[in-house]
């Protein structure tokens, strides 16, 4: 990947609607070539998806949740990874160093949601101990929101 390519995921990042057009003319490249190099970047995985940002308050989901989990020793890990897949409110799922051993990003929509998310998170059996931290703004927002999953 060159600096071109830097560019365009750049220009793409701040705008996934951007034209062909209006790249090229940015970084000196026709159309047709800023077309060739994003397939080819999504075609290798540098391009992971196309996406849309939205506002969570307008989704119904104001409330940000950040989780601190430390899983059992005798935990079996797949099936908690299954379950943050599979839980709605779970936006990310970080596999971290330390003395835990997942962070967890939800979205919800409102505080009483926090004690139906931690509910299901114990029924799984999995946890040892858990930290709950509620954001109260965020300065520098995640980009996005991910689609539904079931």
């Amino acid at each position: 990947m060159d600096e071109t390519d830097q560019i365009i995921i750049r220009l793409l990042a701040a705008d996934a609607r951007r034209s062909l057009a209006d790249i090229g003319g940015q970084i000196g490249l026709s159309p047709s070539a800023v077309n060739e190099r994003i397939r080819r970047l999504a075609g290798d995985g540098t391009i992971r998806r196309f996406t849309v940002e939205a506002d969570p308050a307008a989704l119904g989901l104001p409330v940000l949740v950040f989780v601190w989990v430390a899983l059992r020793e005798d935990a079996d890990e797949a099936a908690f990874r299954a379950h943050a897949v599979a839980d709605p409110a779970i936006l990310e799922c970080h596999h971290v160093t330390g003395a835990w051993s997942y962070l967890l990003k939800l979205r919800l929509a409102a505080i009483e949601g926090i004690e139906e998310a931690l509910a299901r998170l114990k029924a799984t059996g999995l946890l040892a101990r858990s930290e709950t931290v509620l954001a109260l703004s965020s300065p520098v927002p995640g980009p996005h929101l991910p689609a539904a999953r079931p």
